[in-house]
């Protein structure tokens, strides 16, 4: 059972530094030019799955919200989704026979704005994927949802198409706070729309919320999670906003003076922790809760959870084929990207019926540390003799470096390590991700080029 994080400004003072998620190891900052489809038919040929975990990416959305970070195309244009699902199903075509022998267990659209599309465009995208690839019955179909850009009776609609949980971008109940980041949404409207997936019988209904927005205060935010548990969702991720406005340009349109005070922040999130834990919630890790019934809490009682791209996951077993510009798979023991523009995405597919320009392929010491990573971000400990075991390997001297650089972090009391065990301790478990970072070899390299959120 993980212990719930005991408090500490001071720890939090020191450690509260940027880091990586760990949505895979090596992340994706690691990916290099010079991959194509000989990479994605060499993974599959090389990875000993049958079972398949398929990611679109629908990148359009109906208006900017200015603290976005994500990989979008802003556009009125409800045509140009037309034009995206045309050339998707020319990827899908290249791609899916290479993936015949493979069962689809999970779905997840996202973006962007899935729920962009039109209720004839959702039929159409669907009705694409189940042409051209063999779906489990039970398969887990998931989408993402802003509560704003939801056509008339869509909801039912994807209910219909076969999806059982969906994922509300809630973000805030205070109106205030929804106006400056250009996100009007009625507070009204999205309680009746958790309702509504409620009575629907969506399996799993998931709610994103966001801490660090400008008018936030510990008070306001506190009486938003309040509201958000009072419709009792399934899932709750409470996102610290990352400010880089000289990386993503809409977020210069928000004003720093109207933002929470880095302290204000972390008592938001010492709230939030409280209260969910209060009313029940289990912390997965780092920003994550879930009911102590839902699959993924219940998956980490039991020692099986992991983590890829879409975040924690019941599904380690599924290798992972992203669709659409940007997405990313992860087969066998490879990671590739598709092309990030769209023209150029649209230009590859075209000509090659492939959009993959970059990737990785991973070594057995990357697999290793990749191993360790998603053990304690899953787990919060490690058995060193079990993993000796398994790999074959004497774990301090092969880890000597990790070790070291976890010894400041064991004597503040984060983790312990004996002779066959490390131990994240309940001061420890908010710092999941700086602990990670001990076993990152590529890390050094990417912190003088790159820039992450802050841990907490």
């Amino acid at each position: 059972m993980i212990n719930l994080p005991t408090w500490d400004d001071s720890l939090i003072k020191k450690y509260n530094v940027s880091g990586p998620r760990y949505t895979s190891y090596p992340t994706a900052l690691s990916l290099a030019p010079g991959y194509d489809d000989t990479a994605l038919r060499t993974a599959i040929g090389a990875s000993d799955s049958d079972v398949l975990s398929l990611y679109v990416h629908i990148p359009f959305c109906h208006q900017l919200c200015y603290y976005c970070g994500c990989n979008k195309i802003v556009t009125r244009h409800q045509h140009k989704a037309d034009t995206y699902l045309d050339n998707l199903e020319l990827e899908i075509q290249s791609k899916a026979p290479l993936f015949k022998h493979y069962t689809v267990e999970q779905l997840h659209l996202g973006g962007g704005t899935p729920t962009f599309l039109t209720t004839e465009q959702m039929t159409r995208l669907i009705t694409m994927l189940e042409r051209h690839f063999k779906f489990n019955n039970q398969a887990q179909r998931s989408i993402e949802i802003d509560p704003r850009s939801l056509a008339d009776n869509m909801l039912a609609h994807l209910h219909v198409l076969g999806f059982n949980r969906v994922s509300f971008g809630v973000q805030d109940f205070n109106d205030q706070v929804q106006e400056a980041v250009n996100r009007p949404q009625h507070m009204d409207d999205v309680i009746a729309l958790l309702k509504h997936a409620r009575e629907l019988g969506f399996k799993s209904i998931n709610a994103d919320m966001i801490y660090g927005l400008p008018h936030q205060t510990p008070d306001s935010f506190a009486q938003s999670i309040e509201q958000l548990i009072a419709l009792s969702p399934d899932r709750v991720s409470v996102f610290n906003y990352a400010h880089l406005p000289d990386k993503f340009a809409a977020q210069r349109k928000l004003k720093e003076a109207d933002m929470p005070t880095p302290q204000q922040k972390l008592t938001m999130f010492k709230n939030t922790l409280q209260q969910m834990s209060q009313a029940g919630y289990q912390f997965i890790g780092m920003d994550h809760f879930a009911k102590k019934q839902d699959e993924l809490a219940i998956a980490q009682q039991h020692g099986q959870l992991h983590r890829n791209f879409q975040g924690y996951t019941t599904h380690g077993d599924c290798d992972l084929l992203g669709l659409g510009v940007s997405s990313i798979s992860q087969i066998g023991n490879a990671i590739l990207q598709n092309e990030k523009e769209l023209k150029t995405y649209y230009d590859a597919v075209n000509q090659h019926g492939f959009a993959i320009s970059k990737g990785m392929q991973l070594n057995a010491e990357d697999l290793l540390r990749a191993q360790v990573i998603k053990q304690l971000i899953c787990h919060f400990e490690l058995d060193i003799t079990e993993f000796e075991a398994h790999y074959n390997i004497e774990f301090k001297s092969h880890f000597a470096d990790a070790l070291s650089a976890l010894t400041p972090l064991a004597q503040d009391g984060l983790v312990e390590i004996s002779d066959n065990k490390i131990e994240v301790t309940s001061r420890g478990n908010l710092f999941i991700r700086i602990i990670c970072m001990c076993f990152d070899e590529y890390l050094q390299q990417q912190l003088k080029t790159a820039r992450f959120s802050r841990v907490i």
